[in-house]
C-alpha cells in the first residue's frame, strides 16, 4: 500500500528512526514486552531477555534470584530480524517471540530451561503485518498477538504447544485504529486491547476461546490520552493502564468483567513524567511503574485495589539510564528492570514490598545491545 511522504515521516518518528540523539520522539510500541506475568506462588526470576532495536539482536541474561543481578547467557546476544522492538515469552517459559519492525516478521525461539539460551524455531521468522511493533502471548499460551503499526492491524496466531511455531488465525489480521503500537491480553484471556498512537484511542476485542479470533467490543475504540504508547491490564483483570506519550500522563480504566468495555476511573488521567512510554503493574497488583523517556526516570504509584486510582510513591520518580523505553517486574515481585535505549543498558532495582519504592541493585546498570528497547522476564516455581 502506498503512503504519502508525510505519513511515512510520521511513522518513522513514531518508530524513532528520525529521533533526536536522545530519542525525544517515541519509537515502536511496547507493551507486550514489558508485560508482567500473572502471579505464581513461590515464584522466582530465572532469565531476562532484551530486544536491542539498533543492533538487530536479543540479549539474554540469567537472574540471581537473591540479588536480582544479571549475568549474560553464553552465546548472547542472539540474532533477530531488523529493528527488534518487542520481546515476550509464553507463560510456560518455553518460547520467546520478538517483533521485528523493519522485517515485518516475528522471530520465535525455544528457551533452554537450564541455560536460557535461545534457538530459532523451525519456520522462524514468521510473517506479520507491516511494521510489527508489539507482541504478546495470551495467559493460556495458546495464542499470540502482534500489533502492526504501519498496516493498522493486529495479527493473531495459534501457537503449537510442542514446537512454539505460530500459524495465522482465520480472519487475521484484524483492523485497529490508526498506528497501533501496543497490544496486551487480560489475565482471563477473554479480552485483548490495542493502543493506537495516531488516533489516540484503544481498540478492544473479545477473544474467541477456541480459535483466538478477535471481535470488536461494543463501544470500541475507547478514548485515550495524546499519543498512547503502552497498555497493560493488572493481574486482577479489573483495571487497565495506558501511558500517554505526549500528554505526560497515565489513563486508568475499569474493565467490565462481562463485556471487556473500558470506563475511565475517577481522577484519571494521572500525572507522569515527561514522555511516559512503558507501563507495567507488579504481580501483586499493588504498584504501577511508568518509564519517562524525557526525564530518564521511572514514576512509581500505589494502586487503590477498589478503584484502580494511582497515588505517587514517596521518592518517585526514580532515576534510570537515558531513554528508558521498557519496564517489567519479575514474577516474584521483588525486582524491576528497565531497558535504556540511548545508554544501551538495563537498570535493575529491588522493590520495597511495603511502599513500592525502587532501589538500584549492586552492579546496575548492566550492559545490553545497542538500543536496548524492550525487556521481559522468565520465572520459575520453587
Amino acid at each position: 500500500m502506498l503512503i504519502s511522504s508525510r505519513r511515512l515521516s510520521q511513522a518513522l518518528i513514531l518508530l524513532g528512526i528520525l529521533s533526536l540523539p536522545l530519542s525525544l520522539f517515541f519509537a515502536c510500541g511496547n507493551d507486550g514486552g514489558g508485560e508482567t506475568p500473572a502471579p505464581i506462588s513461590s515464584s522466582f526470576p530465572r532469565f531476562a531477555y532484551v530486544a536491542n532495536i539498533d543492533s538487530i539482536n536479543v540479549s539474554a541474561y540469567t537472574i540471581n534470584a537473591t540479588t536480582g543481578a544479571l549475568t549474560a547467557v553464553s552465546g548472547s546476544p542472539f540474532a533477530a530480524g531488523a529493528s527488534p522492538c518487542s520481546v515476550t515469552v509464553d507463560p510456560s517459559g518455553k518460547f520467546a517471540y520478538v517483533a521485528n519492525y523493519w522485517s515485518s516478521t516475528v522471530s520465535a525461539y525455544t528457551i533452554n530451561a537450564t541455560t536460557g539460551t535461545l534457538s530459532q524455531i523451525a519456520g522462524s521468522p514468521f510473517a506479520t503485518g507491516d511494521g510489527p511493533s508489539s507482541v504478546t502471548v495470551n495467559p493460556s499460551g495458546k495464542f499470540a498477538y502482534v500489533a502492526n503499526q504501519r498496516s493498522s492491524s493486529v495479527s493473531a496466531y495459534s501457537i503449537d504447544a510442542s514446537t512454539g511455531a505460530i500459524t495465522g488465525v482465520a480472519g487475521s489480521p484484524f483492523a485497529t485504529g490508526d498506528n497501533p503500537v501496543s497490544v496486551t491480553v487480560d489475565p482471563s484471556g477473554k479480552f485483548a486491547y490495542v493502543v493506537n498512537g495516531f488516533s489516540n484511542n484503544i481498540s478492544a476485542y473479545k477473544i474467541e476461546a477456541t480459535t483466538g479470533a478477535l471481535a470488536a467490543i461494543a463501544g470500541s475504540p475507547f478514548t485515550a490520552g495524546t499519543t498512547p504508547s503502552s497498555i497493560i491490564v493488572g493481574p486482577s483483570g479489573k483495571f487497565a493502564y495506558v501511558a500517554n506519550r505526549n500528554s505526560n500522563n497515565i489513563s486508568t480504566y475499569s474493565i467490565n468483567a462481562s463485556t471487556g468495555a473500558l470506563t475511565e476511573v475517577t481522577g484519571s488521567p494521572f500525572f507522569a513524567g515527561a514522555r511516559p512510554y512503558s507501563v507495567t503493574v507488579d504481580p501483586s497488583g499493588k504498584f504501577a511503574y511508568v518509564t519517562n523517556t524525557g526525564w530518564a526516570n521511572v514514576s512509581a504509584y500505589t494502586i487503590d485495589a477498589m478503584t484502580g486510582a494511582l497515588t505517587v510513591v514517596a521518592g518517585s520518580p526514580f532515576p534510570t539510564g537515558a531513554d528508558p523505553y521498557s519496564i517489567t517486574v519479575d514474577p516474584s515481585g521483588k525486582f524491576a528492570y528497565v531497558a535504556n535505549r540511548y545508554h544501551s543498558t538495563v537498570s535493575a532495582y529491588t522493590i520495597d514490598a511495603t511502599t513500592g519504592a525502587l532501589m538500584e541493585i549492586a552492579g546496575s546498570p548492566f550492559a545490553a545491545g545497542w538500543g536496548a528497547f524492550s525487556i521481559t522476564i522468565v520465572g520459575g516455581i520453587q
